[in-house]
């Protein structure tokens, strides 16, 4: 089973950058799309961006459209999230996972999911 350790979150300020990291094992993780998505007290799971196999294909929320970037290293078995210009509507647990490569790429595969990374914004 797949294993997705997600690490980087923090409490930040509105303005500030984050840099969340998502270590994947027990698949073949280049062969995946993947995507990050969060979840806000209250709220349902959301999909926030992903990425195809070779980091050619990004997938954006407007929300977050501009400020935040998603990379991948395949030979690490990672898959980044750089978030600057942070807001307090940002704030949420923020998990990874497998998505399917169809679409606007905000499916997940399966319903397991990681501990995911706290990342709160004040203002």
């Amino acid at each position: 089973q797949v294993q997705l350790v997600e690490s980087g979150g923090g409490l930040v300020q509105a303005g500030g950058s984050l840099r969340l990291s998502c270590a994947a094992s027990g698949r073949s993780f280049s062969n995946y799309a993947m995507g990050w998505f969060r979840q806000a007290p209250g709220k349902e799971r959301e999909f926030v961006a992903a990425i195809n196999w070779s980091g050619g294909r990004l997938y954006y929320v407007d929300s977050v459209k501009g400020r935040f970037t998603i990379s991948r290293d395949n030979a690490k078995n990672t898959v980044y999230l750089q978030m600057n210009s942070l807001k307090p509507e940002d704030t949420a647990v923020y998990y990874c996972n497998a998505v399917y490569s169809r679409g606007s790429y905000s499916t997940p595969i399966g319903d397991y999911w990681g501990q995911g990374t706290q990342v709160t914004v004040s203002s």
